[in-house]
């Protein structure tokens, strides 16, 4: 197996670059994250549609500090470091750490409630209608991270010798995202139709990053496009090309998005199969993704 590439570029560019930038002084609530890295940008979006204070920190993941690791031993991005009570916005006090993207983006909402932050983007409310609704979210939550994120690294790390083949990989994959528009709600763009949602939140990373599959692998990820899909799905990737085309231009996605070229050298050792990340390592062992 290849060793690791160090040679990535060591921090945002384009538009994220900007967004970075303007995040950069101390503050008491940290984003430790990868430029490169879908499960970051879940947190940095919550962060940038709620227009939530915080210091975006960017981690080279193959030279972590010792300051990060003591704080998640793990290494993994994102890690969020949370002020405890009497923290100031400048920081100096104990910085108390969450991890895994989901838990951090539901945290986020959570904990920043207050009409300034905008609407919650998971339902909130104790009427059973209301729990049912968060419950259903997160139903679909679940889904995209254990069906439709997998699949994706299932066709870009194809290779020729793997024990199964690409159509197959690739075909398992648009069945979970047919089975997933097939929930959305048509009374807008989002998954909940005009209301945007966590839901959304969580599968925008990899939406963005379909175009990699499409430059890397043969075939490319076989979405149908207009009036070719068939009679019976046709009106499953209308639905799909309605939200694809809302998510890729939500602004939160883009101020969040380095150039596209920079992502075509990123991903180039997941299309090789020899990347060390653990998502990678997870893919090729046919492994639930850290």
């Amino acid at each position: 197996m290849a060793s690791v590439d160090t040679s990535l570029p060591p921090k945002p560019t384009g538009a994220a670059a900007d967004f970075a930038a303007a995040h950069a002084d101390e503050h008491a609530l940290k984003l430790y994250g990868g430029w490169f890295c879908p499960f970051v940008q879940r947190s940095w979006i919550v962060l940038h549609e709620k227009e939530i204070p915080h210091q975006y920190v960017e981690i080279n993941p193959y030279h972590k500090a010792p300051e990060f690791l003591a704080l998640n031993p793990r290494g993994l991005v994102p890690t969020l470091a949370v002020p405890t009570s009497g923290s100031g916005a400048g920081g100096g006090g104990e910085e108390k750490p969450l991890y895994e993207s989901t838990i951090i983006c539901e945290f986020l909402d959570e904990a920043y409630n207050e009409e300034k932050y905008g609407t919650p983007l998971l339902p909130r409310g104790n009427t059973p209608q209301e729990t049912y609704l968060r419950a259903r979210c997160r139903l679909w939550i679940d889904h995209v991270g254990n069906k439709i994120v997998p699949g994706f690294y299932r066709v870009l790390q194809h290779t020729p010798g793997k024990d199964y083949t690409i159509e197959e990989a690739r075909a398992n994959f648009l069945n979970q995202i047919k089975t997933f528009v097939k929930e959305m709600d048509d009374s807008g763009p989002w998954f909940l139709g005009e209301k945007f949602s966590l839901v959304d939140v969580m599968l925008a990373p990899w939406a963005k990053r379909l175009f990699l599959i499409d430059h890397y692998k043969p075939g490319g990820t076989g979405i149908p496009a207009e009036g070719t899909a068939g009679d019976d799905d046709e009106e499953i990737w209308k639905r799909w090309r309605v939200w694809f085309d809302a998510i890729t231009k939500r602004k939160s996605v883009l101020d969040t998005w380095s150039a596209d070229e920079m992502y075509i050298e990123a991903y180039k050792r997941y299309a090789e199969d020899t990347s060390q990340s653990q998502a990678a390592q997870a893919t090729r062992k046919g492994e639930r993704l850290p």
